[in-house]
């Protein structure tokens, strides 16, 4: 039995978010581990379903990525968010740079991605840092203790050509505007709208088409494959998710 269906951007997010706290590997970290959810859009998404409550996720967001010309009103200034940290799924006040570091075999630090191969199964992120950021966290430390990186990222993340070689053409020589961005690909637990359906609903997935108009764009179209009760389980999770209003813009401040 087979059923197609198109997600935008943000029931996406929330789908990977559904699909990212029910993954085997997250799930043994929660029941007895470390999890550490790096700050990012998508995975503003994911500490709430790990939470099981709304947050206010402009906050949770860090390293946005927003066309040229817009520019949001900023607001009064609000208390920095940190970085959730559960251990044995319960919230605890830790720092991510210590948690990184007192991660053990088996822990997870999840960190969303900027560009995704998916043939290659190769996520990589933009870095702006010279340490190389919370990217450098992981590299220094939880990647040493054998912790995994967990990778939620959207297909609408795909990008064309290979992203070793574009990594390469992004570190040959300064940009002319004199940003030292760099692009940086990481292997880990890439967790899609693919895997997110295979762990959710157990069906096959494969993605026919992108994009789109009218509050679609970036969307993906989807087709999923499975037996008759999958494929009812699937779609009733998509119908469940479908409506899910877009990534919040900030709020707008006082003058």
């Amino acid at each position: 039995m087979q059923a197609s269906f198109v997600l935008t951007v943000a029931e996406s997010k929330r789908l990977i978010a559904k699909g990212v706290a029910q993954h085997p590997v997250a799930r043994r970290a929660l029941d007895k581990g470390l999890v550490a959810v790096v700050k990012g859009t998508t995975n503003a998404y994911v500490a709430e379903e790990l939470q099981g409550a709304p947050m206010d996720k402009w906050p949770y967001a860090r390293g946005r990525t927003i066309p040229a010309t817009c520019r949001p009103q900023r607001r009064a200034p609000a208390p920095e968010v940190a970085d959730l940290i559960l251990r044995n799924g319960a919230p605890v006040e830790m720092g991510l740079e210590e948690a990184a570091a007192a991660m053990q075999p088996g822990d997870v630090y999840i960190k969303g991605a900027n560009a995704l191969d998916y043939r290659s199964r190769t996520a990589a992120v933009l870095i702006g840092a010279g340490d190389m950021g919370t990217t450098g966290l992981y590299l220094r430390s939880a990647w040493t203790s054998r912790a995994h990186l967990v990778m939620p990222v959207g297909l609408e993340k795909q990008v064309a050509g290979d992203l070793h070689e574009a990594s390469a053409w992004a570190a040959a020589e300064p940009q002319a505007d004199g940003s030292g961005v760099m692009l940086y690909p990481v292997r880990g637990v890439i967790i899609t709208e693919i895997e997110a359906l295979a762990v959710l609903a157990g069906v096959e997935t494969v993605q026919i088409g992108a994009g789109g108009v009218l509050g679609a764009e970036g969307s993906v179209r989807l087709l999923v494959r499975g037996d008759a009760d999958q494929v009812r389980k699937a779609l009733a999770l998509i119908h469940s998710i479908q409506g899910e209003p877009p990534f919040p813009v900030e709020p707008q401040g006082n003058p």
